[in-house]
């Protein structure tokens, strides 16, 4: 009987990111774990495996498809309004325990997550585009479970994409390598990043190391992507006043023009305690990224209960240019040069060139494609 195993093993070919070593080893360069695969191994995301000296990585499926509005990424300053597409594999360099979505970040590591069988679709990337086109999608996204362990993948559908006139973007955990980052960047517009915790600590238990995600938020930003940093607020682990300036100072430190996007946790997985993230943290965090000087702060996955923070304002004259609730846009004011129509400052981003067709009422409901 076929097994997720041995199915996604099939479902590889030889990938790019990585050296040959000597007695048939290799070093991986897709996250920052870099791990040493010895022949017959397979590396930390259980996907990427070691076959007579040449790695295999994952190729020519989906295990979700979906049609999104680009604010649920989130990405709120990326063409506004408009649909991304977004596909997932199976597999994940960390191994999180409240994942939002661990069948399939999980798969290989949890027994429970054998339900992902059903979810794996063979497709090629012409067919992903075209069903992009059908879709009405501006954007290709990557997204679902960890993008960075299946970037030959991501790049050969992103290559189409460019070619149809699509942007493209990645929705990871962070732990990148400047290998990885330069492979993505000639077809890649945007990087969200989550910053999960400034604990070193609490950053080695989800499986990963602080200083690579810190390292990645600048690495991308200097290569010039469009970066949006996410910090999901978990009571009890993140949400001290402390941590979270800290967080907010190093976004700063890297750009004041960075969004900071600080969401709300509910229990998943393998953490049922403690409840609900309350709407007052959110607040409190949008507070704070704003005093430590972050120009563009919102509060996620609590629509309408958290003031005016699901709203981009114009930093100099505080103009409201994007209203929103969940992932609707209810008015749209900026400029089709990306600018405040108020005091015409420019507000960093990707925006439409045509401001009038941007989406508002009745927009911002997920379609799903293929799950």
């Amino acid at each position: 009987m076929a097994t997720v195993a041995t199915i996604l093993d099939d479902l590889t070919v030889e990938g790019t990111l990585y050296e040959a070593l000597p007695d048939n080893a290799l070093r991986c360069f897709a996250c920052g774990h870099r791990c040493l695969i010895k022949d017959g191994r397979r590396g930390i995301c259980k996907v990427r495996f070691n076959q007579d000296g040449k790695l295999r990585v994952p190729w020519g499926y989906v295990a979700a498809l979906q049609a999104d509005p680009i604010e649920k990424k989130p990405f709120f300053h990326i063409l506004p309004g408009s649909e991304a597409l977004t596909f997932g594999m199976l597999g994940c360099d960390f191994h999180c325990s409240f994942c939002q979505n661990w069948v399939s970040s999980q798969a290989l590591r949890e027994r429970a997550s054998d339900v992902s069988l059903a979810y794996i679709r063979r497709l090629t990337a012409e067919q992903i585009i075209q069903t992009g086109r059908r879709a009405g999608a501006s954007v290709v996204a990557s997204s679902y479970n960890e993008p960075l362990i299946t970037s030959e993948w991501a790049v050969e559908i992103f290559q189409l994409a460019n070619q149809a006139g699509m942007k493209c973007v990645y929705i990871s955990n962070g732990n990148a390598t400047l290998e990885v980052l330069a492979y993505l960047r000639p077809h890649i517009v945007g990087y969200k990043i989550d910053l999960k915790t400034m604990q070193d600590r609490q950053y080695r238990r989800l499986g990963g190391v602080l200083q690579n995600v810190l390292d990645t938020i600048r690495m991308a930003h200097e290569s010039g992507l469009w970066v949006e940093v996410v910090t999901l607020i978990v009571p009890g682990l993140n949400d001290s006043t402390e941590e979270l300036m800290e967080a907010a100072r190093y976004i700063y430190s890297v750009s004041a023009d960075i969004p900071w996007h600080v969401t709300a946790y509910h229990p998943d997985f393998k953490m049922s305690d403690p409840g609900p993230t309350p709407a007052a943290t959110l607040l409190r965090a949008a507070e704070i990224g704003q005093e430590a000087g972050l120009n563009y702060v919102y509060a996620g996955n609590l629509p309408s209960r958290v003031n005016e923070h699901e709203n981009t304002y114009c930093p100099k004259c505080r103009r409201i240019l994007i209203k929103r609730t969940s992932y609707t846009i209810l008015e749209y004011h900026l400029t089709k040069q990306g600018a405040c129509p108020t005091c015409d400052t420019a507000i960093p981003g990707i925006w439409s060139e045509h401001p009038e067709k941007v989406s508002r009422q009745g927009a911002g409901l997920p379609r799903l494609v293929l799950r």
